[in-house]
């Protein structure tokens, strides 16, 4: 009997295989069937970890939006504090007074106060 392969033989094998598994009869061929829970128990340990990792993904992005969220909060509250101190400045308020063409100035003496 002559032992050598022939790619007919792989074929063959490729395609007794692939009936097997479509049949449900792959892991008894290979009689390994005892191991059949550890087998079904690893698939499962992988299904949970590829669901966690896609759970921290979600969560991830979430957070990376938060992030640009706040950078751009953080900017707008940079611009309105900056324009408040630029509003309270003395000779700001009496430029702009000056424009609108109001009479009122700085108080040349101390408020006088009034007593009951």
């Amino acid at each position: 009997m002559d032992k050598t392969w022939k790619i007919q033989d792989l074929g063959k094998g490729l395609k007794n295989s692939l009936r097997a598994m479509l049949k449900g009869e792959f892991l008894l061929r290979l009689n390994i069937g005892r191991y059949f829970i550890h087998i079904v128990y690893t698939f499962f340990l992988i299904a949970m970890v590829i669901w966690i990792s896609l759970m921290i993904e979600g969560t991830m992005t979430k957070v990376e939006r938060g992030k640009a969220e706040l950078r751009e909060l953080e900017i707008i509250h940079t611009q309105k504090t900056f324009d408040m101190v630029k509003l309270t400045r003395r000779s700001s308020i009496n430029e702009m007074l000056q424009q609108m063409g109001s009479k009122v100035t700085e108080p040349q003496e101390p408020a006088t106060r009034l007593v009951k």
